[in-house]
């Protein structure tokens, strides 16, 4: 029990950590808006064009993208989360440190990263979501059941988003320098997400193909578990199964790059 009291602080700091940086997420809060507000008359215009594109009727749309702007900063889409600061540390040599911790390196940074998607979440992606909620129709749920099980999909996007980072961030104990992953990052969670345009209105096979990828588990899923499209224990088994895999893969990566460490410097 110790041991998951540890997580629970670590996970704590990093909520308390991001909690300091007021302006930024009010900077957040207005450009996750702004933006939203852009793509949901462009969402308008082209299901005016093609209704019913990807099974969506323009309610479902609008509420597609202001739950991408709820979970933009909350899942780090675009990189940005605890896999920075690791990349950073394994750059410098203080990963060291981490790896002479009583604690296991996956869990720690999971459980810090847990603590940023909370609060980025609560800080900057409930107002843009509850803006949309009072200025646009949106397709939400009446049943409890319907929202109890969103908020267990957003949980398990989280885990799936964090060990796809992880993943990218143990990289730099070969490469010695996350810019390039970074920017892989970047680009393939802004594509492969569904940010911004639903993956199920990818046409044809590339459709079918984004759609097994684990980052379908970011936001497909929750929006899809959110408006009834899609049933809700293939939801839960298709993230669960990514997050099991990708840890696992990251654990296996983990033991392959800290068999060795050398600190940078001596």
């Amino acid at each position: 029990m110790g041991s998951w009291r540890l997580y629970v602080a670590v996970a704590v700091g990093g909520f308390r950590r991001y909690a300091t940086y007021r302006a930024a997420t009010a900077a957040g809060v207005f450009t996750n808006t702004v933006f939203g507000v852009i793509l949901v008359y462009t969402y308008l215009a082209l299901w005016d064009e093609k209704p019913h594109l990807g099974g969506y009727d323009q309610a479902q749309a609008v509420t597609y993208v202001w739950l991408g702007q709820c979970l933009y900063a909350t899942l780090a889409i675009q990189g940005g989360g605890a896999e920075k600061d690791l990349m950073d540390r394994i750059r410098t040599g203080e990963i060291a440190v981490d790896l002479y911790r009583p604690a296991d390196l996956q869990l720690w940074w999971l459980a810090s990263d847990m603590g940023r998607s909370l609060f980025q979440m609560v800080g900057r992606g409930v107002i843009p979501f509850l803006f949309g909620a009072v200025f646009f129709p949106m397709a939400l749920p009446t049943e409890v059941t319907t929202w109890a099980a969103f908020l267990v999909t957003l949980l398990l996007a989280a885990v799936v988003s964090f060990a796809i980072r992880y993943l990218a961030a143990l990289s730099a104990f070969w490469l010695m320098d996350g810019m390039g992953i970074s920017q892989a990052l970047m680009i393939t969670g802004v594509f492969f997400s569904g940010i911004v345009l639903p993956l199920n209105a990818f046409p044809g096979a590339l459709g079918e193909f984004v759609q097994v990828l684990p980052w379908a588990a970011l936001l497909q899923m929750p929006a899809d578990v959110l408006m009834g499209e899609t049933g809700v224990p293939g939801a839960f088994a298709f993230q669960a199964v990514w997050a099991v895999v990708l840890l696992a893969a990251g654990r296996l990566l983990q033991s392959a790059a800290t068999r060795r460490v050398v600190v940078q410097g001596g």
